[in-house]
């Protein structure tokens, strides 16, 4: 088994690269995704968010409000923080049991957004980080997600800088420019993960 850690800053295309992968043979564990499963309504994980930041975080029919959610923690690292003590934990539990279905011969890519915040390089075989300008993913965010640019500055923010998550990639793409230019890329990082991989 050959794990791949995968990175890189809001608004970067690692969505697409990991769709990519995917299509190409990888086994994919999307720590986002997971992140949402951990806090769904009777979780135990959502009960430790609600304890930590009050019922105000909760719609009307019980669901987590993220963006809510979000407003509060993205502007007060201690609140981020004691976010994360929560969902981390579960994450990583989770993650951990998806690995150990894959099998011996599989290229398992975990989707980390925070590998680098949280000085998880070590846990991989090798880090792929997706690259983009900090204009690039400004303008993604707010012309593909409808942020603000303030709120999308600030999502920016919270996230490692474009030097730090460079600085522990073993492999780069380059996600400045078209979708067109990124699948040449994704094919040629999937081939070297394959060769490593032994298969």
């Amino acid at each position: 088994m050959l794990k791949v850690g995968l990175t890189g800053g809001i608004g970067a295309g690692k969505s697409e690269v990991s769709r990519l992968l995917v299509s190409y043979g990888a086994v994919l564990i999307d720590a986002d995704r997971i992140a949402r499963e951990v806090v769904e309504p009777a979780t135990a994980g959502l009960a430790g968010v609600v304890e930590a930041f009050g019922p105000a975080i909760l719609t009307e029919d019980g669901a987590l409000d993220r963006p809510r959610l979000g407003a509060i923690v993205f502007s007060d690292p201690q609140k981020l923080a004691a976010l994360n003590a929560i969902v981390h934990p579960l994450v990583g539990a989770r993650s951990a049991a998806l690995e150990a279905e894959a099998g011996p011969e599989a290229v398992v890519v975990h989707d980390v957004p925070l590998l680098t915040e949280n000085g998880l390089a070590p846990l991989y075989d090798l880090v792929v980080v997706v690259d983009a300008a900090p204009e690039t993913q400004l303008d993604r965010l707010v012309r593909l997600r409808g942020m603000t640019a303030d709120e999308a500055r600030a999502r920016m923010a919270a996230q490692a800088d474009r030097a730090q998550r460079l600085a522990i990639a073993d492999l780069v793409i380059d996600n400045n420019g078209a979708l067109e230019a990124l699948e040449p890329q994704v094919r040629e990082v999937w081939a070297e993960l394959v060769k490593r991989a032994g298969r």
